[in-house]
């Protein structure tokens, strides 16, 4: 299993080399394939085409060049399809049909509709890349019409195993280039779902929870709050503030009193663990909704105070501690929610008003 993911990484990581570098590798391997065909022609003695794929390699050189600048790269696009139309004609006149140098015209129809989406804005891009695309086609009729009404300018006697390798060379080659851009095309599919997945989650992260504390905000807590009402169970909600924090905020700063809540909110959310929602309700008040019952309830915002009393909070190298007083309310099946948390909130202040740093329910 351990070795299986192992690969899947290896084979992520290189298809995410080929789509950061699939330009440069387009270039460098189509000037190579030109270079072969250099030596292929003058082998033949077709010294036409071996003079074509020396001007085909230096623009592939200039467009390696270009590349420097992705500002460049429609140009980039532009001298390649002409080149390899060009290019398919040429060895169409000078060879004939039989050799496959036709074939890198066809690869020429996915990859106009690949590029247009990189580079054309709008809908423009599928009008732009459908016009290519005909192009492309047209002019690999024209290839072979070509050898309908006249006999090619060099007539080569080759053996029948030369002839299909050089075949093979070239459908193997245009087959190489669809696969891997077809490739690309997928991955760059999948990280753009991925990044999209990421942003909805961002947002529906900003929706529902409170930036400063990341506890649940006021409105994703109603939501809580309703289907624990629906669900005809029992539930207890306990509202928790923050004892003298304009005190804290006058003493130490408002950044205390922002770390103040976002330890308070760390400890409330570790001590609640599975059994409950946590949510800044406004303010320094913090209402979490439980799902033990009474008595669980009390000893786990017990565990709470317990545990913000004992923290030791830090600001400007200063050193300092908070309380917090948390009143109680069990929900009945039946009651509104709404007197829960009046009950909860009236039960905070008896808290407050007989000491403060206490649980009252």
């Amino acid at each position: 299993m351990k070795k299986t993911a192992a690969q899947d990484s290896r084979l992520v990581r290189f298809l995410l080399f080929l789509s950061d570098y699939k330009f440069h590798l387009m270039i460098y391997s189509i000037g190579i394939v030109h270079m072969t065909f250099f030596f292929l022609f003058l082998y033949l003695h077709v010294m036409p085409m071996a003079v074509f794929n020396v001007f085909s390699v230096l623009t592939y050189a200039a467009c390696a060049f270009m590349l420097r600048s992705l500002k460049r790269l429609f140009a980039v696009f532009f001298a390649t399809y002409l080149e390899i139309l060009l290019h398919s004609l040429a060895a169409a006149v000078c060879v004939g049909w039989q050799y496959g140098f036709s074939l890198y015209v066809l690869a020429l129809i996915p990859f106009c509709y690949y590029m247009c989406n990189n580079l054309v804005k709008g809908r423009r891009k599928y009008i732009v890349a459908t016009w290519l695309g005909f192009i492309a086609f047209a002019a690999y009729a024209a290839c072979r019409m070509i050898i309908l009404f006249r006999p090619p300018l060099y007539g080569l006697s080759l053996p029948p195993v030369f002839s299909f390798f050089i075949y093979m060379f070239n459908a193997s080659s245009t087959c190489i280039f669809m696969i891997v851009f077809s490739l690309i095309f997928l991955l760059e599919i999948h990280l753009s779902a991925n990044k999209l997945s990421r942003q909805n989650e961002l947002l529906e992260r900003l929706a529902n929870t409170d930036p400063l504390t990341g506890l649940y905000n006021r409105r994703s807590m109603q939501v809580f709050l309703d289907h624990a009402a629906e669900s005809e169970t029992d539930f207890c909600l306990a509202m928790c503030d923050i004892d003298d924090f304009k005190k804290v905020n006058d003493t130490y700063g408002h950044d205390a009193g922002d770390i103040v809540l976002k330890e308070i909110a760390e400890i409330m959310k570790h001590e609640t663990g599975n059994q409950g929602y946590v949510c800044r309700w406004g303010g320094e008040e913090i209402l979490i909704l439980s799902s033990a019952n009474s008595d669980q309830t009390r000893e786990i915002m017990e565990k709470i105070r317990r545990s913000i009393g004992n923290h030791i909070f830090e600001s400007r190298e200063k050193l300092f501690h908070c309380s917090v007083t948390i009143g109680i309310a069990a929900h009945k099946n039946g009651g509104f929610v709404e007197d829960t948390i009046n009950l909860a909130d009236y039960n905070l202040y008896q808290g407050k008003r007989s000491g403060k740093n206490k649980v009252v329910s």
